[in-house]
């Protein structure tokens, strides 16, 4: 049953909202053990939450859009009284003040809080195999990745634990997984969606987003969680977008253009696997024939994306993470000094990915380097808004892969930091630049596993985008994605 289906059976009576969740906890405990998607199960607060649903149904009140519907959060985002961790041991017992507004405002919506989930640390990573906690794993492949940072989130609503998840996106990691295991993925543009609660990693490319097993789904929950928050000063002072409305509008007359540079043609970015393309191609076929009209876009900068992305992002965390220093929260290593205390703590608390990130920023950001690294960077993300303005100009939507490849096995990667860097080629270009874009399950790779493909829009065009990816999301459902 669909998140809307489910809010709606609740809203009138006929579906409990305690019922619906003793039903995922009952899934939960089947199968969890084998996937680790959480690294809490909130039962407790859950079924408070469900009891006050069906109370509020009970006295003819409206309990909101998401009337028990449950949802999995990831475990970078802040839940009072309740251990926000970030898969790291940093943050030891540390039991968040105050709830992330997406936290508030799913619970104003009626949504039941079902866990916490795995991520790479500090959501530094690309396929959760950086998790302080083990790793979580494929629901369709368990010997495979379900990709990251957030993915035990995408992992979450691929097993049905949920059918809804919140993740975040930095370079990719709401879209990469949902790739990787055939959900639907959201990056919604930088400011739609309040940062207040999300435990920061680069604060000028974070950006959260909603999981979703449809298209309707995730219009839904991200109606929900957007709109402006006075809390965070980089919030767009506009309501959320309205999303639910347009999805049957239809791709007539619309341009679409297929980024040259992400095609997996010579002269682009190497690496994108031919059955990814194969399905990309289709994807695009299916929009010219429900009547967009197609062209080829070059967007130079964009095999630049990557190189930019990992001075810049590495920076801001070097800057965000400084502040675990043993002494105002989290993991304390006892030693002779101050400073001896820190670096024991710090040594201690960061998982191997983290260190190497901290120190690449540190670096970068260090007298004599700064401009030769870091200020290159920036004209890099400069160029790269520049080149997707124009492309713009051109056409309405951009259509591109999520991840060069299906998903992979556990280990392949993991001793090439490069090597596991590239999954997020495709879908960091749209961090860099601020843009909102979106990943839609198209088809399966040659070896079975989930294949997504990725729709980019300019600022603020989420309507468009989630009216692109229904038309697509048809034409899977019709056996047009082989």
């Amino acid at each position: 049953m669909s998140a809307l289906d489910t809010a709606a059976a609740v809203r009138a009576g006929e579906r409990s909202a305690v019922d619906i969740l003793d039903e995922h906890l009952a899934r939960i405990a089947r199968r969890d053990g084998e996937i680790h998607a959480f690294n809490l199960v909130t039962e407790g607060l859950a079924r408070s939450q469900a009891e006050s649903v069906d109370a509020a149904v009970a006295e003819g009140r409206d309990p909101g859009p998401l009337a028990g519907v449950p949802v999995a959060v990831k475990d970078n985002t802040c839940t009072r009284g309740i251990p926000t961790t970030c898969s790291s041991r940093i943050l030891e017992g540390w039991l968040p003040p105050y709830d992330a507004t997406v936290i508030e405002r799913l619970g104003s919506a009626g949504a039941i809080i079902i866990g916490k989930t795995n991520l790479d640390e500090f959501a530094m990573g690309s396929s959760t195999e950086n998790s302080a906690f083990g790793p979580s794993r494929n629901p369709h492949d368990v010997t495979k990745v379900p990709g990251g940072s957030s993915g035990g989130s995408a992992a979450a609503v691929a097993a049905g634990f949920a059918p809804l998840a919140i993740g975040s996106d930095t370079g990719g990691s709401v879209r990469q997984p949902a790739s990787l295991c055939g959900v639907v993925g959201v990056k919604p543009t930088y400011g739609v969606v309040s940062r207040y609660g999300l435990v920061a990693f680069a604060s000028s490319l974070d950006q959260i987003g909603p999981f979703a097993t449809s298209i309707a789904d995730a219009a839904v929950l991200l109606e929900v969680i957007g709109g402006h928050d006075p809390r965070d000063s980089t919030s767009i002072p506009e309501p959320a977008p309205s999303l639910l409305d347009v999805l049957g509008r239809g791709v007539d007359g619309m341009r679409v253009g297929v980024i040259t540079e992400l095609a997996g043609g010579p002269g682009g970015v190497e690496g994108i696997a031919p059955d990814v393309v194969a399905r990309t191609r289709q994807a695009v076929a299916a929009l010219e024939a429900a009547g967009a009209r197609v062209s080829e876009i070059s967007v130079p900068s964009a095999i630049l994306g990557l190189s930019a992305y990992y001075l810049i992002a590495p920076a801001e965390a070097s800057s965000n993470l400084s502040r675990y220093d043993g002494v105002r929260y989290g993991l304390r290593v006892d030693a002779p000094t101050t400073g001896e205390m820190n670096i024991a703590s710090r040594s201690a608390g960061f998982g191997d990915e983290v260190k190497r990130r901290i120190m690449l920023g540190t670096y970068a950001l260090s007298a004599g380097y700064y401009d030769a690294f870091y200020g290159k960077a920036l004209k890099v993300r400069t160029l790269i808004m520049r080149d997707f303005a124009a492309a713009y100009e051109q056409v309405d939507v951009l259509v591109s892969p999520t991840s060069p490849t299906t998903a992979f096995g556990f280990g392949d990667k993991t001793a090439d930091p490069m090597a596991m860097y590239v999954n997020d080629v495709c879908t960091i270009p749209s961090n860099l630049s601020g843009h909102p874009a979106i990943s839609i399950p198209f088809g399966v790779g040659d070896d079975g596993m989930p294949i997504g493909v990725q729709i980019l829009g300019p600022a603020q065009s989420e309507p468009t985008i989630f009216t692109v990816a229904t038309v697509l999301e048809d034409v899977a459902a019709k056996g047009g994605a082989q």
